[in-house]
């Protein structure tokens, strides 16, 4: 099909929008089609009620989180929604607006959920990809407004009862909120939100090694790099010389990240950051362990 057709289609998708009747089909396949409009986003947040009409679709599934009575039906209607609102979430000239209208906040209701049944981990998932797609670009603005909306006690819930993939993901936003200066101090700032933090990172530790299978590189990958982060703390790095799992000095288990050697030398830069001695030990011979840094 050519642009223009796609662009035709989209256009009338979006129309289908504001009709009950035509409505799910419509969501349907601008979910599908969203991969051939890069400019669908601020199409669909100048268009008239379309915004409104995702927001009702979220809104209205609300009574059945409570208690779990959400269908595979359902879930996947409002996850097509979602797909959009994650396209506005991702545009850089629709974000600061999507943001400013605390849309994200919507999505809350979704991570604080509890059951693992697969229409709500769906949910999880995809309300994660919008968070996701926000935090994906470095900007401070996001992570204040993240972090004064409480999502990292979401987050946290998240990685403690998803799936690995749900979890995989949680642990990304988590690493990107830290990454900015002012996450880092913001979970630092408190020995509460610090080891909040990290009991969530030491429990998916030792779940890893008790998988069946290897251990899931990218998720080790992301919880190894909130740890590297947390040392850059002072405080936290204290705090980690006692409550870094023992599972990260042990090659058996750090193994599993031999094609990895960026996750490998920010595991050893992490363990020369806490104090421990012989880094090299979980490195494979050919990674040189890195010097110490040295702290003013």
């Amino acid at each position: 099909m050519t642009d223009t057709g796609h662009l035709n289609d989209i256009t009338s998708y979006v129309f289908q929008l504001v009709a009950p009747q035509t409505r799910e089909n419509a969501l349907l396949e601008l979910s599908k089609k969203r991969e051939y409009f890069p400019e669908l986003a601020p199409f669909l947040w100048y268009s008239f009620g379309t915004i409104a009409t995702l927001l009702q679709e979220i809104v209205s599934i609300y009574p059945l989180l409570s208690p779990p009575a959400l269908t595979a039906h359902a879930s996947n209607r409002v996850c097509n929604a979602l797909a959009l609102l994650q396209c506005v979430a991702s545009h850089q000239d629709t974000r600061a607006m999507f943001l400013q209208a605390h849309i994200p906040l919507f999505l809350y209701p979704f991570l604080n959920t509890s059951s693992k049944t697969r229409p709500f981990e769906y949910l999880r998932l995809t309300s994660l990809g919008v968070i996701g797609a926000l935090v994906k670009v470095d900007d401070t603005d996001v992570i204040n407004f993240l972090l004064s909306t409480e999502i990292i006690p979401l987050c946290l819930r998240t990685m403690e009862i998803g799936s690995e993939l749900s979890k995989t993901v949680a642990t990304f936003i988590v690493q990107k909120i830290l990454l900015d200066d002012v996450g880092l101090n913001y979970i630092c700032a408190t020995a509460e939100r610090f080891f909040a933090v990290g009991a969530v990172l030491g429990n998916m530790v030792v779940a890893q090694a008790q998988v069946q299978d290897l251990p899931s590189q990218r998720l080790l990958k992301h919880i190894i790099r909130c740890y590297l982060r947390l040392s850059d703390n002072p405080r936290a790095r204290e705090a980690l010389r006692s409550c870094l799992p023992e599972l990260l000095r042990n090659p058996q288990f750090t193994g599993s990240l031999k094609n990895d050697d960026t996750t490998r030398r920010w595991l050893a830069q992490l363990l020369v950051n806490v104090g421990f001695p012989d880094p090299a030990a979980t490195l494979a011979p050919d990674i040189v362990a890195p010097t110490p840094l040295t702290t003013s």
